[in-house]
C-alpha cells in the first residue's frame, strides 16, 4: 500500500520517546487491517527515533496468558463461557499480564506500541453492552494498567449495518454472537468515550486506503506534538 508522501518525515526525534497507540471499534470496522498498514508505514515514516522499534500486538492475546485467556474468552469450550462479571475479570487479567510483560517494558526502552485494543474495548463492551457499572470497570482499569494511557487512541467508526455486512457468513466469536442490540450498545458506547476522552475518530466505511491515510496523518500529528 502507498501511503501520502505528505506523511513522510525527514527528521527524527531528537531523543528517543515511546509512543503508545490504539485501535478500537467494532469488528468489521477493519482494525486488523490499518493494523497492518500502519505496521509495514511506521518504520519508514521517519517518526520513530533512531533505534526505535515497533511492537504491534492486541488485547486479549498479547502474551502467552492472554492467548490462553483469548480462547476462554472467546471460544470456551462446552459450559465453560464466563459470566459478564467473570468476562470483566478475565479481560483485566489479560491486560495487566500485557502491560507489564509488553507495553510498559517497550515503552521505557524508547519503542513504540501499536494496539488493536485497549481499555476503551473494556469500557464499550462490557460497561455499556454488558450493562456493568462504568465505574467499576475504570477502577479495575486502573488496578489492571497501573494508570497507563494511549497517547493517541484512534476510534474505527462503523455503523453496525456495515459491520454485518462485512462479517458475512464468518463464524461469530462468543462476543460477536451476543446480538445485534449488544453490538449497537457497544457502538453507542464507543461514540460516548471518544466524545469524553479524546479519541480520534476515523470514519471506516471508506476505502481501505482512505482510511489508512486518515490514520497515518493522525500518528504524523502525535510525533509532531499536535494536541490531541
Amino acid at each position: 500500500m502507498i501511503m501520502p508522501a505528505d506523511f513522510q518525515v525527514s527528521e527524527p526525534a531528537v531523543a528517543p520517546q515511546g509512543r503508545f497507540v490504539v485501535l478500537e471499534g467494532i469488528d468489521g470496522c477493519g482494525k486488523s487491517t490499518q493494523i497492518e498498514a500502519l505496521r509495514r508505514w511506521l518504520p519508514t515514516s521517519g517518526l520513530l527515533a533512531t533505534g526505535a522499534e515497533l511492537l504491534v500486538t492486541r488485547e486479549p492475546g498479547g502474551t502467552a496468558l492472554g492467548a490462553a485467556l483469548r480462547q476462554l474468552l472467546l471460544h470456551p469450550p462446552g459450559e465453560a463461557a464466563p459470566e459478564p462479571m467473570a468476562e470483566l475479570l478475565l479481560y483485566a487479567a489479560d491486560r495487566a499480564q500485557h502491560v507489564e510483560q509488553c507495553i510498559r517494558p517497550a515503552l521505557a526502552a524508547g519503542h513504540w506500541v501499536l494496539s488493536d485494543r485497549y481499555s476503551g474495548s473494556t469500557a464499550a463492551y462490557q460497561g455499556y453492552g454488558r450493562g456493568l457499572d462504568l465505574a467499576h470497570i475504570a477502577q479495575l482499569e486502573q488496578l489492571a494498567t497501573g494508570g497507563l494511557a494511549p497517547d493517541l487512541t484512534l476510534w474505527l467508526e462503523l455503523p453496525l449495518a456495515e459491520s454485518l455486512r462485512r462479517r458475512g457468513e464468518r463464524s461469530a466469536d462468543r462476543i460477536e454472537a451476543s446480538g445485534e442490540a449488544f453490538l449497537q450498545r457497544v457502538i453507542d458506547g464507543f461514540a460516548e468515550l471518544a466524545a469524553g476522552q479524546g479519541w480520534r475518530r476515523v470514519d471506516a466505511t471508506g476505502a481501505p486506503e482512505q482510511v489508512a491515510a486518515a490514520c497515518c496523518g493522525l500518528l504524523a500529528e502525535l510525533a509532531a506534538g499536535s494536541p490531541p
